[in-house]
């Protein structure tokens, strides 16, 4: 089941994202996997701030989630997880496509995020999902401000991109 996240979900979304960041190891990649999620305030804060959503299982313990942020009028999916016990199973689909009805009700017209190029549960995945990489002339100053910051925080821009997907109406 998907659902609205609730501030006091913020600890469990901290250890789905541990868990599925440790996957980043199986692929050479243990600085990503170290990496510490995002912080239970600002997950709070997007929670608070109704972008945020959570999956859950039969016995309502969250298994994945995902939150946006607001970028030229887009809606760009800050982070998204789920747990390595439940991938596979459709939850990051089913996460996205929430977000998608968000967005559309937000009148947006595209999603966006950043993905690792070569890394399988990234950037192929989101391409089955609809999701296509953009060329540098097509990233606005807000997405090259975004690859600035994650350059910043360690992860090298050469193998990263910016994808987006026009927003469906229903």
């Amino acid at each position: 089941m998907i659902r609205p996240a609730r501030p006091g979900d913020a600890e469990a979304q901290r250890a789905v994202e541990r868990a599925a960041g440790a996957r980043f190891v199986e692929v050479g990649m243990a600085e990503v996997a170290a990496d510490e999620p995002m912080s239970a305030e600002k997950l709070a804060a997007y929670a608070r701030g109704g972008r945020s959503w959570v999956a859950e299982d039969h016995d309502a313990q969250v298994v994945g989630y995902v939150v946006v942020e607001l970028v030229d009028r887009c809606a760009h999916i800050e982070q998204v997880s789920v747990a390595p016990s439940r991938q596979g199973h459709g939850l990051g689909r089913a996460l996205i496509d929430e977000v998608e009805r968000w967005a559309a009700a937000e009148r947006l017209e595209w999603m966006t995020l950043t993905a690792f190029a070569d890394v399988a549960w990234n950037r192929p995945l989101y391409e089955h999902l609809g999701f296509r990489v953009l060329a540098d002339e097509e990233l606005s100053p807000a997405l090259r401000a975004l690859r600035s910051d994650e350059a910043a925080r360690g992860l090298n821009p050469q193998i990263r991109v910016c994808m987006r997907r026009t927003v469906r109406r229903p």
